[in-house]
């Protein structure tokens, strides 16, 4: 039995997609589990239209919670030894949980399955947006990737084992939840069929709001130290080499080349994908990449110091529950990170 676990909030704009991707799986789940956070936008309603008369859809309503309180609770009430989730703001392909589950149904010592997703955008800025920041396959670690909650499944047992999502963090709850199965000895697999389109903000505000909140989320759960120091260190020797470039030949040549290999990947992310039909798209494209680009960046460089000085200041995983911090998500918004890699 497999049960489908999902959290909600103020979806009612985005929540037919979703649902119809649900609806022509080519292996249906047993049962679908969905914890809404206290929508006022009338998600819930709309997503009981929806549903219609199918007793495998449970709803489950719980004001105010976040990402990893409303997941634990889809969880916690769900029936099935395996479950499956993913987020709403996310369209998955009709073979997706049948490919995701697979693993898991055939080999019983497999503790997840961990499928992937592709950039998708309703406009050409988050078409190109989302092929920016969104890994290609072969950008993932040799031994698999901490997988996202948008395309993820695993067996219960593993969930209970590590106390659940950890509910003092409001992003990044799904990288700090892979890291305790797999320090648990959960055993991964990668399953590169088992894909969901996702859709990212739909304007550069919105984007350095939400990366501003995954450095922050960093900064909470103590991830990527080494990382920021390297972005911090990065920029440093940048404007240096900036400043010096008008009298040194050498400081031209080295900025450059760190620019070059700053961008590498994010243009071939571009060129591999072309979220673009034309010449005149295509330069548009490339020439919003560093935009998008230095923007995640600063966003990150910001964000990352708040949260290592509310964590210190929270004094333990519990205080951070009283830190405010934005919204459940934005609306049209799936939850979960856009995985980072080196």
């Amino acid at each position: 039995m497999v049960s489908l676990c999902a959290t909600v909030f103020n979806e009612a704009e985005s929540i037919e997609a979703w649902v119809r991707g649900l609806s022509t799986q080519t292996r249906p789940p047993d049962e679908i589990v969905i914890c809404d956070a206290g929508s006022t936008d009338g998600t819930v309603d709309r997503l009981r239209d929806l549903a219609g008369s199918n007793d495998r859809v449970k709803f489950l309503v719980e004001p105010g919670a976040n990402i990893s309180q409303g997941r634990n609770a889809a969880i916690a009430a769900a029936q099935g030894p395996i479950i499956a989730v993913t987020d709403a703001g996310t369209v998955a392909d009709d073979d997706w949980l049948e490919e995701l589950v697979r693993p898991l149904e055939e080999d019983e010592e497999l503790g997840v399955s961990a499928g992937f997703y592709r950039p998708a955008g309703r406009d050409f800025f988050e078409m190109v947006l989302a092929t920016v920041i969104t890994p290609r396959f072969h950008d993932l670690y040799p031994n698999g990737y901490p997988p996202s909650s948008r395309s993820v499944a695993f067996r219960k047992f593993w969930w209970q084992e590590v106390g659940g999502y950890p509910e003092w963090l409001r992003v990044c709850e799904d990288l700090i939840f892979d890291i305790r199965m797999k320090d648990a000895g959960a055993r991964f697999e990668f399953v590169p069929g088992a894909v969901v389109s996702w859709y990212p903000r739909p304007d550069l505000k919105g984007y350095f709001r939400q990366y501003f909140g995954y450095a922050r989320g960093d900064g909470h759960a103590h991830l990527y130290t080494g990382r920021h120091a390297v972005r911090y260190g990065a920029y440093l020797l940048g404007l240096g080499l900036a400043a010096r470039s008008s009298r040194s030949r050498l400081a031209r040549i080295l900025l450059t080349v760190g620019i070059v290999l700053h961008f590498k990947r994010f243009i071939g992310r571009v060129f591999d994908q072309q979220p673009y039909d034309d010449v005149r798209g295509a330069v548009r494209a490339y020439a919003l990449i560093p935009v998008i680009v230095v923007t995640g960046d600063v966003a990150k460089m910001l964000g990352y110091p708040k949260g290592v000085f509310e964590r210190w200041k929270a004094g333990s995983e519990e205080g951070l529950l009283d830190v405010e911090v934005q919204p459940h998500r934005a609306p049209g918004d799936s939850g979960a990170r856009e995985i980072e890699v080196d």
